[in-house]
């Protein structure tokens, strides 16, 4: 049994690792400030579920180290999920989007080098480090854009090349984590996240945008599409996600100071136009859409190479996306008056 602590452990990919590691057997700290809409919602579905089995602080990983460093040193394992999750809403308030993912991040990591025995810190870092990927031209293909030179997807090896405050302040904090395993002896690992999506999941429309797009065409409401919707993204069922964060923990003393792509790779991959297609066609919910500008940062197309997480921790995405998109779906039809009152806020 390990102690875990999770920070953000009530927004999506937190409430899903939690239930995870709850069901495993091991001992968990869930940490949030409950800021983010709709974590009251994931905190309470813990508590309905999980009532004296977990442990819920609220805090703030900006400001509250003195919380961190005695949770720190409590725990063998901490998976930081706490961040600011928004391209746009790091546009519009850089310095929060910054306190949130760099300072926060590096509070966490200092907190954990505090400890007498140091947890493993397990980062959720993202796609956007690479930036616009201008190195790696598209080509319009159909409905989808593709790499030029036919690659599979972009590996670890790729520049890193932040675009917009969001990809600066998680590529900062991205650093940390790998430079902490190099300088301080501590056990590190960083994800760089592609578009995760399943249950728990309440999207917006900067992000979550598969959750969004779904829950939109279920009460009929527009949605803004921005760019040419050919862009291409390769999406990762949570679960599968989860199984990556707890194949890095049993293995944390042979990964340590790694840095992982991850994502659903390029047979999970889709492009916004083929998933309102998707829509429309397989899930019978047509939904009217319109077009606007790109924005800042959007990459044509990322798709994760995945080859590393194979190769170092046996692990490769188990979930067929369109599989997924119905457990989603489910999952919201199952949550329909749950989801009329949250979009009412």
């Amino acid at each position: 049994m390990k102690k875990v602590l999770i920070t953000g452990g009530a927004g999506f990919i937190g409430v899903n690792a939690a239930k995870r590691f709850l069901g495993a057997g091991h001992s968990v700290t869930v940490l949030d400030n409950l800021s983010r809409k709709g974590t009251d919602i994931n905190a309470k579905f813990l508590e309905d579920n999980f009532k004296g089995k977990y442990t819920f602080v609220k805090a703030d990983i900006r400001t509250d180290n003195d919380v961190l460093k005695k949770l720190a040193a409590e725990n063998d394992v901490i998976l930081h999920l706490a961040a600011q999750v928004a391209v746009t809403t790091s546009v519009t308030d850089p310095r929060t989007d910054f306190d949130i993912n760099a300072l926060g991040t590096f509070n966490v990591l200092e907190a954990a080098r505090a400890a007498k025995i140091k947890p493993a810190v397990i980062y959720a870092s993202t796609n956007k480090v690479y930036g616009g990927l201008e190195h790696m031209p598209a080509v319009e293909d159909g409905n989808r854009v593709k790499f030029k030179d036919a690659r599979s997807g972009v590996d670890e090896e790729c520049p890193m090349d932040f675009h917009s405050p969001y990809g600066c302040s998680k590529g900062a904090a991205d650093q940390y984590v790998r430079d902490y395993a190099r300088l301080y002896d501590m056990k590190t690992v960083v994800f760089r996240q592609s578009c995760i999506f399943g249950p728990h999941q309440l999207g917006v429309e900067d992000q979550g945008w598969v959750a969004w797009f779904l829950i939109a065409a279920m009460f009929k409401r527009p949605v803004t599409v921005y760019g040419t919707g050919k862009q291409v993204r390769d999406l990762l069922y949570v679960d599968d996600l989860v199984d990556l964060y707890e194949k890095a923990v049993e293995n944390i003393d042979a990964v340590s100071g790694q840095v992982f792509n991850a994502g659903g790779g390029m047979k999970n991959s889709l492009s916004l136009l083929e998933f309102l297609g998707m829509i429309d066609t397989d899930l019978h919910m047509p939904m009217q859409y319109t077009f606007s500008d790109w924005r800042p940062g959007d990459q044509p197309i990322f798709v994760s190479d995945n080859a590393k997480a194979k190769k170092l921790l046996g692990w490769e995405p188990k979930t067929d996306v369109r599989k997924g998109i119905v457990n989603l779906v489910q999952w919201l039809t199952e949550n329909k008056s749950m989801l009329e009152q949250f979009y009412k806020r």
